[in-house]
Order: C-alpha cells, then structure tokens, then sequence
C-alpha cells in the first residue's frame, strides 16, 4: 500500500514533458548532426542555409557615413541623389565599402525615385520609427529607389553537358562530359532545359482559358541556377550551394543540362538601403495602373534590406532573377487600405537566389504577401514572418527550393490559403505549376494548401492549420491525407524548431546563428 501511495504521489508531483517530433525527411541523429531521408531515386530537402548575405551566417555590417544629409524643406530628391553619386565616386576599401549616406533624424519630401548604381553603396537613416528617418513620397506614383547593376550573365565558352542520367534535387555535384574547362572559384550556370517531353510529364501541355491554349513554359527555355565551383575530381564538379530541383534525362535529354562559365562585370556588390520609415499615398487602385513602390533590386549580389517600415506602397519590394545573397531583415510593410481589385498586388517578390526574408511582416488586407516569380531556383527561405492575410504563394511557371520556416498567418481562406504549394492551371496566362521541392516548416495558418507535382515533392511538416480546397475547372481539388508521407505530424511541431537556423549551425557552427541575431534553438 505504501508503495502504491508513493507511487500516486510521485505521478500527481512530476510533470513529464514528451521530446517534440522529429521528421523522416530532417532529423538530428545520436551525434546532433543533422540526417537527410531520401525517397526511392535520391531526392532530398535541400541545404537552405546558404540563403542571405554573404551566403548565410553573416552578420550584416555598420558602414560609417561618408555623407550626411539634413532634412530640409521641399523636394530633397536632388539632394539625396547627389550625396549618394558622391559615394559612388569613391575608391572601395578593403572590405568592398565605399561608404554610407546618412539622412539624419528628420522628415524628407521625395518626389523623384533614388538610384544606387554603384557597390559598395549603403543608403542609410537613424531608424524606422516616426521619430527616426521618415521619407514621405509624393510626385506621381514611382519607385522610391532602384538599387540595380547593369547587364546580365555573359557566358564564357560553350555549355558543357552534364552525363548523369539523374540528379536528384538537394544534389551538391553533378558529373560533366568533360571539366577541363573549368577551375575552382569559377562562377557557373547550370542550366536545365524546357523540353515538350517535361511540359508533358508535367501535364501542361493542355491548358485551356477562355477556349484559347495557354503556354506554362516555352520549350527551349533554359531555366539557369546561379553556383560556384567548389572543388573538381575527374568529371565531378562540386558547387557552393546544392541544385534545388532535379534533373531527368529521361524528360530533359536532348538537350539535357549542361554547366557553362559566366561573367557579370555589371553586377553590383556589398549595397544596401536601411533604418528608415517610407510612406506614400494610400491607394486602392488595380496593378496595371502606375504605383508607389518601395524597392527594385536586380544584378546585385551580397546587398540587404534592414530596418524599414513601409506604409501604403504597393508591389513593395522586387528581387529580380540576377539577384543573390539578399537579407531582408526587420522589414515591416503596412496597408491602411485594403486591396480591393481582383488582381492582388504583392510585397515580396522574389526572382533571384539565396534570398533570406526574416523577422518581418505585412499588415493589411488583398494583398499578397510573397511569391516568387517564374523559373526561380533557391534556396530562398521566409523565416519568423507573420501576416494578418494570406502568406506565401508562389505565382507561376515553376520555382524550386522555397523554404517557409517557423512563421504565423492569418486571415487566409480557401480561395487565398496562407501556403500555396500548387498547381495554378490556367490561371493568369497559364501559370500552373508554380512550386516544387518547398518546404513549410512548423508554420501556424489558417488554410494550407500543399499539392504534389508529377517528378516532385512539396512538404508541410509540423504544420497547424486546415487543408484548403480550391476550384479549378469547376471541381474542387481534393484536400491532401494527413498525415502523409510529405504532410508530417500536422498541428504538432517538429523538432528543430528552425530547419533554417539547425541547417546554419550544422553547416557552420553555433556563431552563424548569433551572427544573424538568434540563440540556440532545441
């Protein structure tokens, strides 16, 4: 009886918590180290900690200001572009800077757009609050400042054919024909090609709007992954970062994929604007008509986007497709209007790769949060990001290696679910499948919509929020099982509680994380 009582006793005093789960597909084994599950021909969840400055786990820099400017009556448009062309005239130092323009504490008028056209260039203010930089837009509607480099890719020499009959996406090498044409450090596109045998794997070869055929990609596209080459062993070339989609001879031979040199000289580095308030007039009108707008970014690698609070812009911000190695961090956008055309407008628009968006948020109704664009390869990664309508919804035409991590939406609906991983169809002009290989991890949402394309994955895993239903064709697409085998542990969160952050330590240790401004996580 005694030991029944302690028994008893010792039950109703300890309070015994269960360990939280841990996925099949990422999991931390007896030696902490992270492990990969595989399906049936390779494929994995990608590596998606090289998304961010600098690749990942670099702390974004204070550059010192090499101008200042006051805040002053009338348009300072002029003024402000004059500081930032004097910066641009200077020598770069050491570490790729040439300086700051500093807009003191205050309140500006610009009425005209900015532009950064030079690296080592940081526009900069005192802070996003109302008694910081504050910058109030006016003029017709117009982009607020455009940070963008010039040209594009050149390639150097032919494409070298790639000889494996499979890559699996997660891939961190692929084999050549031959590599004698290459060296380590070389920048690289590997290009996988649009064939008519993928469009009709994909089953997009049958879209239909309004009685008129609606083309998803046009065969011959080359959709192009931007890499460095890391270490070569015989015909095996090693890249920085892994390749985000996979690569089937059977669908994409000939021509197949192939690795090929590039040069960028018009490409912009070490740039970025920061620590500054932005509002323009609210407006509730469609996208076709002009706007303001906060940011356009392109041909710009190594850039950032750091303390600003923008209110009322519309298609905020544009990463577009020579865009890399980009931190958006502590960027808040609010609407004061609700959206009300059919066409939504979007805040985060990403094209480019090793885009990291975190700790942000959007506030505001009708609008799309983020999406990426057509043919965007990751990793790009939404972490800790919270809205009060909708979330993340990939547009169109086929990005690859999305990574939504530890993040809160609300405010979705069937029609608009806070995560889309899905097949569009004939939506738009013939988007359809806008998504693979992405990854909502321990997300909280109202609906959640994961779909799974032919040859490919999309993952919810420790998700909580309700499977939507969409119409397409008139018939709704059937809710996904849960669990499954990519749908795991619903409504439980998965330990670690950051695949993002776990995949940071486990690539560069403990310091990557403090760098980016986070603790250990369990």
């Amino acid at each position: 009886m005694r030991l029944t009582i302690g028994l008893a006793l010792a039950t109703a005093v300890t309070t015994v918590v269960a360990a939280p789960p841990q996925s099949t597909w990422v999991y931390r084994g007896d030696d902490q180290r992270l492990h990969y599950g595989t399906d049936a021909r390779g494929n994995r969840i990608m590596d998606f900690s090289h998304a961010g400055f600098r690749g990942g786990g670099v702390a974004l820099p204070a550059i010192p200001a090499a101008r200042t400017v006051e805040p002053a009556s009338g348009d300072s448009t002029a003024r402000i572009q004059a500081a930032i062309d004097d910066v641009s005239r200077m020598p770069r130092q050491a570490d790729g800077f040439r300086g700051a323009v500093m807009l003191a504490r205050g309140t500006y008028q610009v009425d005209g757009q900015l532009k950064i056209a030079a690296s080592g260039v940081v526009l900069s203010g005192a802070g996003s609050g109302e008694n910081g930089t504050v910058i109030r837009v006016g003029g017709a509607p117009h982009r607020f400042i455009d940070i963008s480099g010039s040209g594009s890719w050149a390639l150097q020499g032919e494409p070298i054919a790639m000889t494996d009959l499979f890559v699996p996406a997660g891939a961190g090498s692929v084999r050549v024909k031959s590599s004698a044409a290459f060296r380590v450090g070389d920048r690289v596109l590997v290009q996988r090609p649009v064939t008519n045998a993928w469009i009709h794997f994909m089953g997009m070869d049958t879209l239909v709007r309004d009685g008129k055929p609606q083309t998803w990609i046009k065969a011959g596209t080359n959709i192009t992954t931007d890499r460095v080459i890391t270490s070569i062993a015989g015909d095996r070339i090693a890249l920085d970062v892994p390749l985000s989609d996979s690569f089937d001879a059977a669908y994409l031979d000939p021509p197949g994929g192939s690795v090929v040199k590039y040069a960028f000289e018009g490409r912009l580095e070490q740039v970025g604007l920061e620590s500054m308030r932005v509002v323009v007039p609210a407006q509730d009108k469609p996208i076709s008509e002009s706007q303001y707008t906060l940011l356009r970014m392109n041909a710009v690698s190594d850039a950032w986007l750091r303390d600003v609070v923008a209110v009322d812009t519309q298609n905020t911000t544009t990463f577009g497709p020579a865009t890399r190695r980009i931190t958006v961090e502590e960027v808040h956008i609010r609407h004061t209007l609700p959206f009300t055309a059919p066409a939504a407008p979007a805040d985060f628009a990403i094209s480019g790769t090793q885009i990291l968006i975190h700790r942000s948020s959007v506030s505001g109704q009708g609008v799309w949060p983020v999406v990426t664009q057509a043919g965007v390869t990751g990793p790009n990664v939404i972490l800790n990001f919270k809205t009060d309508g909708a979330g993340i919804a990939p547009h169109q035409r086929w990005a690859t290696g999305l990574l939504v991590d530890s993040s809160e939406f609300s405010g979705g609906t069937d029609k608009r679910p806070n995560i889309a991983f899905s097949n569009r169809e004939y939506a738009g002009s013939g988007h359809g499948w806008s998504v693979g290989w992405a990854v909502a991890w321990n997300v909280k949402a109202d609906y959640l919509l994961i779909q799974q394309p032919p040859g490919s994955k999309n993952w919810c895993i420790g998700c909580t929020g309700r499977p939507a239903r969409v119409l397409w064709n008139g018939n709704a697409v059937a809710a996904p099982a849960m669990p499954s085998e990519t749908f795991e542990s619903p409504g439980v969160a998965v330990s670690p509680s950051s695949l993002y952050l776990a995949q940071l330590r486990d690539r560069l240790g403990p310091q990557a994380i403090a760098n980016i401004g986070y603790k250990e996580q369990q």
